[in-house]
Order: C-alpha cells, then structure tokens, then sequence
C-alpha cells in the first residue's frame, strides 16, 4: 500500500462511493491509502478527486469562506450561495472581457463576483498586483485609479453604489 498526506482548510469531507477509501477523522491533515501499483491524481481545490486504476470515486468537499484586504481591494473567496442570494449577485449585469490590460478608475463602490477568468489589478501607486478570479467576490473602493491586467477571459456580475 502507498499512501499520500495532504493538508487542506476544508470543513467537512463528505465521501461519495469510493470504494477501498480510508477516511480520515476530521482535522486538516488527511491521508490517502490506495494500493502501490496503481496511479493516483489528486487536485486541491473546491472539490478533491481521488482517482486510480483500480479504483475511482469523488470526494467533496466545502472550503471555507475566506475574506481578505489588500491594496484597498476587498476579497471574499468561496462566498456561500446564501451570501449571492442575499445580495442579489445573480440579477445584477453581467460584462465580460478578454485578455487584455487597461487603465481604469472607479467613479463609485463596486461589487462584483466573478463567473470565470483571472486577472490581476495593480492600484495606482503600487508595484504590488491584487490576483483575483473566477468565485470571488470583489469590493473596489470609490474613487480607487488602477491597471486591470487580464490574463484569463473574464466573465462577472457587477453591481456599482
């Protein structure tokens, strides 16, 4: 047997059928056994898969919601579709761009929450970029003049105040 340790911030692994799994008790290390001879893959992000020759299956998992400031720049990763449904996300107007970078200064508050894409924002004065993207909500301040350096294709709601 081969084993694999991985640490994680999810709350609470929920098993889906997979079958030869060890769960591991709920703390943030886990560990993984699966026999030696078979491959194994394993992506850390909103949802862990574990998937092998031998055996395939799908653990979910919920990441907690993380807020965090920088530059000015509010950022609320993984926000619970209780908090879009509360502000309304889903009915606020969409707009969307492709890679690209350009100049832009907010006349008012914007709240925006992105669909797909990455991009980078550098505020005015600053070397130091804020990296947001796809499932993050996003607080830009009024009056906030910064550089928006798109590298993936952006899709998002916005709302301005």
């Amino acid at each position: 047997m081969a084993s694999l340790t991985f640490y994680t911030t999810i709350k609470s692994p929920e098993l889906v059928s997979v079958p030869g799994y060890h769960n591991p008790k709920p703390a943030t290390k886990h560990s993984l056994s699966f026999p030696s001879s078979s491959s194994s893959r394993i992506n850390l992000h909103s949802r862990v898969y574990y998937k092998t020759r031998r055996y395939q299956g799908l653990i979910k998992a919920s990441s907690e919601t993380m807020t965090t400031e920088k530059l000015g720049i509010t950022i609320v990763k993984n926000p619970p579709e209780s908090k879009l449904t509360e502000l309304g996300v889903r009915s606020w107007p969409k707009w969307g761009c492709d890679p690209s970078k350009f100049p832009w200064t907010y006349s008012a508050k914007e709240t925006c929450y992105l669909l797909k894409g990455k991009v980078k924002v550098y505020p005015e004065g600053s070397d130091e970029g804020v990296e947001i993207g796809a499932g993050d909500l996003v607080v830009f301040p009024n009056g906030m003049s910064c550089t928006w350096d798109v590298s993936e294709t952006v899709d998002k709601h916005y709302k301005f105040e």
